[in-house]
This record gives C-alpha cells, structure tokens and sequence, in this order.
C-alpha cells in the first residue's frame, strides 16, 4: 500500500510564490506517490484567496490542492499546527506531513526521496531536503545545535576559529550524496512521521516565525526519533522571500522583532536562564570584536541595519526571563 503523504504551505501575501510552489508540485506528482496538499492562508488580508482559488481552478488542482483560510496571523508555527491537527483527526491520517515553505520550488524526484528514505530507515523521524539557490548552489540546510560556543563563533565571524571549532558551528558543512544524520533541518522542507506527533504534540506556537523547526527537532529527538539531511531530495529556496527579511530585489531592512523573541525564547527554553544569559553575552562579545575588526580592516558593513542595537534591546539583560 502507497503511505498517504500531505504537503502543508503556510501563505502570508505570496501567492504567487505558492503558485509556483504548486507547479513544481504538479510536474512531480504521479500515481504511485499521490500525495495531497493543504495551502494555508495566514489570514493575508489581500487578494491571496482569491487569486489561488482562480490558480487551483485553472489548473484542475482542486482533486489535491485544499485551501484554508485562518481568522489571524499567528505565525509559522500556528499556520502549520493548524492544517496538521485538521489532518490527524482524519479517519485515514497521512502517514507523512511535509512542510514546505511558499518560497520553494521542487526539483522532480523531491518527495519520492524523502518517502522512500523514511520508509528505509524505521527509526528516523524527520527528513530535510537539500536546498539551493535559483543558480543550483547549495544551501546550508543540516544544522548542529544551537550552543553558548556556537553564539561566540556566530559574533566572532573569524574564518579561522570557524575551521578549528567547526564541531560547534551551528551550519553544517556537508560534501556527501548520502544521507546523514543531523541535530536538525531546515522547515523550509521537512518532512515528519505521523507518530512523532503522536508522541511529542505539535510545533510550538510560541515561536511566531523561526527557531520553532529547532525546538521540534529537539524534542523529536528527546523521545527517541533521529532526524537526517536526504541529499537526493533537492528543493530550490528563494531564502527569506516569505518571511520579508531577505529576498529576491528585496532592500534588506531591520531583523523583524519576532527573530530576537523566538532566539530569546529557544535558549530560555532549552538552556534555562542562566545558558540564555551566557548565549547573549557570548554573541555580543563576539559580534563587538568583529564590529571593531571590520572597522580597522575596512571591510563594508553587511548586517540589517542596528542590528546590535536591535539584539540588545531583546536580550535577556533588558526583557528578563518572559517565554
């Protein structure tokens, strides 16, 4: 029997990114992986619905593509939870979920790899893609986890400690068509066992956009469930195209508050107070040497506007210790 796999795309005001989404989707369905999809609108306030629904009309989609509409914005994490819980609570649940970011195209073979990657390897719980930019570069899409060592490194910018201390690096350099196993993956293309919900719940909403794809992995793992990086599955990732912070002939404006809240959030969560307080103050060490580094070397300034500014403000020293 083909396990069931459902495809969930949260929208914000892309729609047409999710319909270029949807086309990649399209050309890589076939029979013996019928997968189905739920797009759904975060409450976009904008002509998202109804250009969607034209598109899914069009295209005679409306056999696999389902639209819903959400009364608010409450972030990735609500977008996501609450398609899941509409299809864990069906009679056939999917075996698998995928998550997969408005900004991605897939290449032909996508989820047919994911799948038969998880269906191989019983004890894996959650697999990433390999992503790339639009020229076919990769990009980083396996990660270790977030550390006080891998903050200083983060702040300090310096090649060379980068080289020695790679082990505590956040990115993971990867040279390999195999797949390996990881401490977490990318939520731009994850895909999940229908038991790993079963067992640790749903993402955490409290994370309105970004590190909530960590804290999932981090719980997974905890009940026992391994998480791997499937190169054979190649999905193209317009990075930061979605979210507004980065992007295609996008001017790159201040980092959004909710970036600061959900880092906040993650070490107070996983690190307790005191790893909250040593991770900030690790990082703006670090980050005050670069800055004085690239003063005396010259080197032009490419970080969002006040962006220390902006990170102090939201640290643990000023805002305390509210999750």
């Amino acid at each position: 029997m083909v396990p069931g796999i459902a495809i969930i795309i949260v929208n914000y005001r892309t729609p047409h990114l999710v319909a270029d989404c949807l086309c990649s989707l399209a050309r890589d369905r076939s029979r013996s992986i019928p997968f189905s999809v739920i797009v759904v609108d975060n409450y976009s306030c904008d002509n998202s619905l109804n250009f969607l629904q034209e598109k899914i009309l069009v295209e005679k989609w409306s056999d696999w593509v389902t639209l819903l509409a959400l009364p608010r914005n409450g972030g990735f994490a609500y977008g996501n939870n609450r398609a899941i819980t509409m299809l864990l609570e069906k009679e056939k649940a999917p075996h698998y979920i995928w998550l997969l970011n408005p900004d991605t195209v897939v290449h032909k073979n996508a989820c047919s790899s994911l799948l038969n990657f998880l269906e191989g390897t019983p004890g894996a719980g959650i697999a990433g893609s390999r992503l790339e930019g639009l020229d076919g570069n990769p990009q980083v899409s396996a990660f270790r986890d977030h550390s006080i060592a891998s903050e200083l490194l983060s702040g300090l910018r310096l090649g060379i400690l980068d080289s020695l201390f790679k082990k505590w690096r956040v990115a993971k350099s990867l040279d390999t068509a195999q797949p390996i196993q990881v401490d977490w993956v990318s939520g731009a293309s994850m895909i999940i066992r229908r038991e790993v919900f079963d067992e640790i719940g749903l993402l955490d909403e409290n994370f309105f956009m970004y590190f909530e794809e960590v804290d999932f992995c981090i719980r997974a793992r905890a009940a026992g469930w391994s998480c791997w990086h499937v190169p054979a599955s190649r999905v193209v990732h317009m990075e930061g195209a979605a979210s507004g912070i980065t992007g295609l002939h996008r001017k790159q404006g201040r980092r959004p508050a909710y970036w600061f809240e959900s880092r906040h959030r993650f070490f107070l969560k996983h690190h307790g107070k005191a790893g909250v307080v040593v991770a900030d103050l690790a990082w703006m060490t670090g980050y005050s040497l670069w800055c004085l580094r690239r003063f005396l070397q010259g080197k032009d300034r490419s970080d969002p506007p006040y962006f220390f500014w902006d990170f102090f403000r939201h640290c643990s020293l000023i805002r305390g210790f509210r999750l």
